[in-house]
């Protein structure tokens, strides 16, 4: 699994907040998808919720692999998307 460098907790939880009011739910993931990686990086994947554990392996972001989660190919550049899309905003605070 990747360690990611990336955008505060914060900045992601206020992403992720703005995508859930905007209604897209593939929006809600990629803005939760940081935070969600950072709980797997620190061995707490029972704190992400069910159902975006099920779409996450539904849209091949992350993957079962001997009985734990890890990050796919895809789910990695996302990341790296969501990382360049939060950096400006991490600047301007």
């Amino acid at each position: 699994m990747q360690h990611l460098s990336s955008a505060s907790h914060s900045t992601r939880e206020h992403s992720a907040r703005r995508a859930m009011r905007s209604g897209s739910r593939h929006e809600v993931l990629r803005s939760a998808l940081l935070s969600t990686v950072d709980l797997l990086n620190q061995r707490r994947a029972h704190q992400i919720d069910e159902s975006y554990i099920d779409n996450y392996v539904a849209l091949g972001w992350l993957e079962w692999h001997g009985g734990t989660l890890r990050l796919t190919t895809i789910g990695s550049n996302v990341c790296a998307q969501m990382s360049d899309r939060l950096a400006p905003m991490e600047t301007a605070n």
